[in-house]
């Protein structure tokens, strides 16, 4: 894991934002990596569910790096974005920042990851993406 440099959150809305409560820790009060997973596959499905303008499916975590580790209490916000549109598929880069110490505020960059999801009729079988209106 990297240092904990401050950053700053990119200038565009995150797709979710989140604080992890205790539940989602372990022991130790580090929130679990299958949480913030399961965030980042959420995240990254609106953008495909408004480009599919329907229901999605993931079907492959391409990538994904944890870089920093999240806290209880963190207000964690999830940028997704599409990088690439297939026929049916469309991949999206998520990446995961979380803002934490109130008093005298820290960002920092926690995860980064790459998913791809496919567009699914009602019988969850794949579909053509719609034309681009």
């Amino acid at each position: 894991m990297s240092d904990q440099t401050t950053t700053r959150l990119p200038d565009r809305e995150p797709a979710l934002r989140v604080v992890p409560m205790p539940a989602d820790a372990n022991q130790n009060g580090d929130i679990f990596g299958g949480w913030v997973m399961s965030q980042v596959d959420i995240a990254g499905a609106i953008p495909a569910a408004r480009r599919a303008r329907g229901r999605v499916a993931t079907v492959a975590v391409n990538s994904f790096v944890f870089k920093q580790p999240v806290f209880i209490g963190d207000v964690v916000s999830f940028y997704a974005e599409i990088t690439r549109i297939g026929r049916t598929s469309i991949a999206v880069a998520v990446e995961v920042y979380a803002q934490r110490n109130p008093s005298e505020l820290i960002t920092v960059k926690v995860t980064e990851a790459s998913l791809t999801y496919v567009a699914v009729d009602m019988e969850r079988r794949r579909r053509d993406l719609p034309a681009v209106a």
